[in-house]
């Protein structure tokens, strides 16, 4: 399903890393469905703070990121991407180096590819849509500062995504959007505003936009004598169950709505939206609904801790416990790491992983290269069991590799849901 995008923009040249890693954590979370940040100044320490940043971004949000920055050579282009980002956007200069668009577009995909372009530009050019499919560019960005009746007709016929970029003061959002050949806005306009509300105006106007919507009536659902229906909250990412509570169908129709967790206090006999004076608001990623209809489960992303103790949980008192082998597979590939990590902050006599890192980068490389030739030895053998082995072994220093470069669990597992 096609939806229109509201993309927020964000220039970061001259800006502070933090603050902008903290606007982009506030759209994400208010409803924005993709991030554009560039910044096309053109020497190197701006272009290197600029990947250094979106790497960031990347792993601080769950929504994709188009990276717009100045590309002399195929290498810029690799570089950029190689941060984790969905899309590139080039300056429209680039039309004067053919071959190095196809070479990019023929490396990444043209779906990874846009073109930014001002209005002027874009209307004096003929068939730049053709022009753009035969280079392999695969959307346009372009800056509307008119929308005038000949160039909405313009877009009308083009044949490629566009995204409008549009400052939105003198134009109506809806009137943009409603536009076939439109995918999406990028603007900072929605600076400090709630995103979802826009959105769930912009549904009301029959625009086909990315918000919550339950498959479910509440009606539908089997509720305890009070009308209400319990609520376990779990951290979307790491899985940790978080906290119990209610809901009554107010409070399900405004967490839909709003994409903030409401519940039902009990005690108050109130509507109550979590983190509304503390400041610890759960966005919602999604609800689930349990096998007899009278439990939800909903995974969040929390902005601080749930419980009213301070502690990240509410289920932080262990009342029993047995010891047991940890068989999650990522929890286990993380304490391997935070294992191998310790160990090169805190070097122990005697360990091999810290003979390993004094040894350096070659013997590291060298170590990789004989276990992954002991994986193919081993895979030759008919029982399995050596074969385990073998990958258990590559797999540790594989993340010695990791450690030792500046990369965790969490780059590799971003970069294989972008290939999704």
């Amino acid at each position: 399903m096609q939806y229109k995008k509201i993309i927020p923009l964000l220039n970061i040249e001259g800006e502070i890393s933090e603050n902008i890693i903290r606007q982009a954590r506030t759209y994400t979370d208010q409803g924005a469905d993709e991030l554009l940040i560039y910044n096309f100044s053109k020497d190197e320490e701006s272009q290197e703070e600029l990947l250094k940043l979106c790497k960031k971004i990347v792993r601080s949000i769950d929504i994709p990121i188009i990276i717009g920055c100045c590309v002399k050579n195929f290498e810029d282009a690799k570089k950029a991407l190689y941060t984790g980002a969905s899309s590139i956007m080039l300056s429209h200069k680039l039309l004067d180096k053919p071959d190095l668009v196809k070479e990019i577009s023929n490396r990444f995909g043209a779906e990874k590819i846009y073109l930014a372009i001002e209005q002027s530009l874009y209307m004096s050019k003929d068939r730049i849509d053709q022009e753009c499919r035969d280079l392999g560019i695969g959307g346009l960005v372009i800056n509307c500062t008119d929308a005038s009746e000949s160039f909405t007709y313009s877009l009308s016929k083009l044949s490629i995504p566009v995204i409008i970029r549009n400052s939105l003061l003198d134009n109506d959002i809806k009137d943009l959007l409603e536009l076939p050949s439109i995918v999406g806005i990028t603007t900072d306009f929605f600076m400090n505003k709630d995103i979802m509300k826009v959105k769930q105006a912009l549904k009301q106007e029959k625009i086909l936009v990315n918000v919550y919507e339950s498959k479910l009536l509440f009606s539908e659902f089997k509720l305890n004598k009070d009308g209400l229906i319990p609520v376990i909250t779990q951290d979307y990412k790491t899985g940790e169950v978080l906290m119990l509570a209610y809901m009554n169908e107010e409070a399900y129709n405004r967490t839909i709505t709003q994409g903030k967790m409401t519940y039902f206090s009990r005690s108050r006999n109130a509507l109550w939206l979590k983190g509304e004076t503390s400041g610890n608001i759960q966005y919602l990623k999604e609800i689930y609904l349990d096998c007899d209809n009278d439990t939800l489960l909903a995974k969040v992303i929390p902005s601080g801790p749930a419980c009213h103790t301070g502690s990240k949980s509410c289920f932080s008192n262990s009342l029993l416990e047995r010891e047991y082998k940890q068989t999650n597979t990522y929890n286990i590939l993380k304490d391997v790491y935070d294992l191998i990590t310790d160990r090169k902050n805190n070097p122990k006599e005697g360990s091999y992983t810290n003979y390993l890192f004094d040894k350096g980068i070659d013997k590291i490389l060298k170590k990789c290269g004989e276990e992954a030739a002991e994986i193919i030895i081993a895979a030759k053998n008919p029982e399995m069991g050596e074969l385990r082995y073998e990958i258990a072994d590559f797999l540790y220093h594989l993340m010695v590799l990791m450690v030792e470069s500046g990369l965790d669990w969490e780059d590799i597992t971003t970069e294989l849901a972008d290939r999704k």
